[in-house]
């Protein structure tokens, strides 16, 4: 596996907030320097809707010795608006890419979920209903695939324009992407669940044998009990208010950050295995869920997180100054990042960023 690297969120926009709250350019740079330096992570894919922050985040990445990937992730923008953000995006990327700094660009994440245009509906919430309804199901899906490649097809000519380095897309399955024009195949769907498991490796290797890079752009897992048996969707254990924030949890959790921690180890020798080229763990925080010492408040625990935001204005102790502290799964991470890092110095092998020839 070339890269082995981590999501880091800048801010999920929606209800007027964003799931990056406060967002600190110092704080940003430090946490940048812990991905490479302690859980030696080789990138990290950085992903929002706030064109600044992107930039922001992706600067200090790029500072750290991280390779970046850019990857805008944007909710409730028209096609003609993510367009427009994409190839903003894309010029951005390319004076970062002129610097020196090693960028990969993704021309959108998950876009007809969370964008207008592709799937029926006028939000995510009606959007999914429309992908589970058998009456709609195939007619939707056959138009949204036309849609989505249609869409992508003139954001990787006109990003080519504006950025010449290596272009892909964080995909979903039912997306039906083609990939003729893109450098890299990538999905957002890395997750294995009771549901994947039997099926991962062939999946996978259908991936990788179709002469393209292959990454995993996100995959992760909850630190409670059981969530390994439905890991992409441990979020919905939360129920949130109108204003995007958590109020409750809608069924019993117990924390078992042990389980998260097994879950990514697991699955980075799987797709290291595999041949995978690049895989993203989901997530360094979630900022929207911190914890708390009262078990029915301690959203962490439907956190994908590998560290445990803490109530705004407390500081943890193992990095001073910072909001959070670190959960089991960053230091098996910290752990596999070394081990890894010592492995390629004991055996040096040349490694090909996919822009190179």
């Amino acid at each position: 596996m070339r890269v082995y690297g981590i999501n880091y969120d800048t801010g999920f926009s929606s209800c007027g907030t964003t799931t990056h709250e406060p967002f600190d350019p110092d704080t940003v740079r430090r946490e940048m320097q812990i991905i490479r330096d302690d859980l030696h992570c080789d990138a990290v894919r950085i992903t929002g809707a706030d064109p600044d922050r992107l930039e922001t985040a992706a600067r200090h990445a790029a500072a750290a010795g991280l390779e970046v990937w850019y990857s805008p992730f944007t909710n409730g923008r028209t096609s003609d608006e993510l367009m427009q953000f994409l190839l903003d995006g894309a010029e951005r990327a390319e004076r970062l890419r002129r610097e020196g700094a090693a960028v990969v660009f993704l021309t959108g994440s998950e876009i007809s979920l969370f964008n207008s245009g592709f799937l029926p509906g006028d939000d995510h919430e009606e959007r999914l209903r429309a992908l589970t309804d058998p009456a709609c199901r195939t007619a939707a899906l056959r138009e949204t695939r036309a849609r989505v490649n249609a869409f992508l097809a003139q954001a990787v000519t006109e990003v080519r324009k504006r950025f010449g380095g290596p272009v892909s897309y964080a995909s979903l399955p039912f997306e039906g992407v083609d990939w003729a024009p893109f450098d890299m195949i990538a999905t957002d769907a890395g997750y294995r669940d009771a549901a994947t498991a039997p099926g991962l490796r062939e999946s996978l290797r259908a991936q990788t044998s179709q002469g393209k890079p292959f990454a995993v752009t996100e995959f992760g897992c909850a630190p409670y009990r059981g969530a390994a048996d439905h890991a992409s969707r441990n979020g919905d254990v939360v129920e949130y208010d109108e204003h995007a924030r958590p109020v409750r949890f809608t069924s019993a959790v117990v924390r078992d950050e042990q389980d998260q921690a097994r879950y990514v180890l697991e699955l980075l020798d799987i797709y290291d295995e595999e041949g995978v080229d690049a895989a993203f763990v989901y997530t360094f925080a979630r900022w929207d869920l911190p914890t708390s010492a009262e078990p029915e408040r301690d959203f962490d625990t439907a956190s994908y997180g590998i560290v445990k935001v803490l109530d705004q204005g407390r500081s943890g102790t193992t990095y001073s100054g910072l909001p959070w502290e670190p959960k089991a799964a960053f230091h098996a991470l910290a752990d596999y990042g070394r081990a890894r890092a010592a492995d390629r110095a004991q055996k040096p092998r040349r490694t090909r960023h996919p822009q190179q020839g």
